[in-house]
């Protein structure tokens, strides 16, 4: 690790750190609409975006810092069984492609901005509408803090901040600096922010994977050296379990968790609110289903960057927190001019996820809590006014947690937060394609979940902690360890399906669905899509 501060690198930062908040501030003039006050325009872009905007937008959202930080991280910690989220993001794909454009029509048809709009709308539930927006917003805090904790790993690394003994303003002003740009643009520009910034960030991460992959093996000695080292460094014993570190292949007792932390994450990514936000952007039901067709490409470019786990092995990385890792094999191996680029990767690959995902908490809060409970009579300046604030302070919240958390504790919230975002699944997927289900055996069937994912993981430990220390276990009955939040999804589809057979026996009231067959299929230009949406909804789609 080198000495003091680098200079060169921490110029080339504060360059394009520079450059995106310019972008970010200048983005409120983008497709600017005659009426802005609307959460519409604001919290989702006008709904204008198109193919491409679309694709980076969700290529910023879902390939995040913690993407580029936690998943080598993963495997330069345990080995192959961090290469989970290649076949998870290979699982999703075909997945989305048979319910989000669904969702598009619905959600343009009705003016929804939030998937707990659409539950609310289809079940006629506020309570069932209301567990889904507090899910959502759960589950997106400790995400947004550990987009912090990405830049707080480069500012480290860069020698930013001063040492353990600094004080503890002077050490974290950096963090609070970026906080401070972040907060002030997105309250400025809304979604149109990241949506513009997202270009430079995807386009600096596909120049660092692809520099990085050719070039840290040159220097390393070529894949085949890298993969001794790493086979062999994976062998040693780690004193704390008593077993092997790693392995370059994931072992036979260890496929399950594997399988069921693939799948499991596959089926939660696109219900974390951020994911929807982004898709509910875009102008038409097309622009949905061809970004299901190109988004793979981040799949090909997230394979390569897990190899650079790997790859800081070989190189001889030292750290105490394996979020170091890759930082400081760019710090290593490139030359201080493009270590200095790829910190900014990652930097700005931090702050287009947190505006987007601190947009979508608020849209939840303004939408599903402060309108359906506080002021139903709220206008679309007030929403947007409101939306604002809550998104000031869920960034707060985040910067709150990161700076008195320990980072493993973070990583540990983000994993328990796909646990709980995960039991949203049955009402918004299954919503989008049956109205069999009651709306309170679902909100039953979430209660469970919830209650015994909650549970479960408070019940791991870790070397390092008691409690949350992991999101596998035994799965009850089969005697495997598995993702934990994937059972509780098992358990929340069984309750739901048998008290669904049980109301409607009784004849429980099933709430008034406001969507018809039409609906799901609507695009942009269809006759009566128009004219159905909510004023303010209407001026901004012109």
């Amino acid at each position: 690790m080198k000495d003091g501060v680098n200079g060169v690198a921490l110029g080339v930062f504060i360059f394009f750190f520079l450059a995106v908040t310019v972008m970010g501030f200048m983005a409120a003039r983008w497709r600017k609409a005659e009426n802005e006050h609307s959460l519409d325009e604001w919290g989702l872009g006008g709904r204008s975006f198109g193919t491409w905007v679309t694709w980076f937008l969700l290529g910023g959202d879902l390939y995040t810092a913690y993407t580029f930080v936690a998943v080598p991280a993963a495997i330069y910690a345990a080995g192959a069984a961090g290469f989970f989220a290649v076949p998870y993001t290979i699982l999703v794909y075909p997945l989305i492609f048979t319910f989000l454009p669904r969702l598009w029509s619905v959600s343009h048809r009705h003016g929804y901005v939030t998937t707990s709009d659409f539950v609310r709308g289809r079940f006629g539930s506020k309570g069932l509408s209301l567990a889904v927006a507090l899910t959502g917003i759960l589950a997106t805090m400790p995400y947004i803090a550990l987009q912090l904790v990405g830049i707080q790993a480069v500012l480290d690394v860069m020698g930013v901040g001063g040492g353990d003994g600094t004080n503890w303003f002077v050490k974290d002003l950096p963090l609070l600096i970026a906080f401070g740009v972040l907060a002030a643009y997105t309250y400025s520009s809304g979604l149109r922010a990241p949506a513009l910034i997202a270009f430079v960030k995807d386009g600096l991460i596909y120049l660092v994977i692809v520099v990085a992959i050719i070039y840290i093996p040159i220097k390393l000695g070529g894949f085949d050296d890298i993969f001794a080292k790493a086979g062999h460094a994976f062998a040693q014993v780690n004193p704390a379990t008593g077993k092997p570190r790693g392995a370059l292949a994931p072992p036979e007792a260890g496929q399950w968790t594997y399988a069921t932390l693939a799948l499991g994450s596959a089926l939660a990514l696109f219900m974390y609110p951020h994911s929807i936000t982004a898709t509910l952007s875009s102008r038409s039901r097309d622009v949905i289903r061809r970004n299901t067709t190109i988004l793979p490409l981040y799949s090909l470019m997230l394979g390569l960057l897990a190899l650079l786990g790997f790859m800081a092995i070989a190189a001889g990385v030292k750290v105490t927190n394996g979020q170091l890792a890759i930082p400081q094999l760019f710090e290593d191996m490139f030359p201080d001019w493009f270590a200095g680029v790829a910190f900014a990767a990652i930097g700005i690959g931090a702050l287009v996820p947190a505006a987007i995902m601190s947009i979508a908490a608020a849209n939840l809060f303004t939408r599903n809590i402060y309108r359906d409970f506080i002021k139903p009579d709220a206008t679309p300046k007030q929403e947007a006014k409101v939306s604002k604030l809550v998104s000031l302070l869920v960034k707060v919240g985040a910067l709150v947690f990161v700076l008195t958390m320990d980072k493993t504790v973070a990583i540990n919230f983000q994993l328990l937060g796909g646990i709980w975002i995960l039991q949203t699944f049955p009402a918004l997927v299954g919503g989008l394609f049956t109205r069999w289900f009651h709306r309170w055996a679902l909100l039953a069937g979430w209660a469970v979940g919830m209650v015994y994912g909650t549970a479960a993981a408070y019940g791991v430990a870790s070397p390092t902690q008691k409690h949350f220390g992991g999101s596998a276990k035994e799965i009850p009955g089969i005697g495997e360890i598995g993702y934990i939040g994937l059972t509780a999804f098992v358990m929340n589809v069984v309750v739901t399906v048998v008290l669904t057979f049980a109301l409607k026996a009784l004849k429980a009231p099933e709430g008034i669905d406001e969507t018809t067959p039409e609906d799901y299929t609507a695009d942009a230009g269809d006759p009566g899509v128009e004219k159905e949406l909510p004023p303010a909804v209407a001026e901004g789609a012109h």
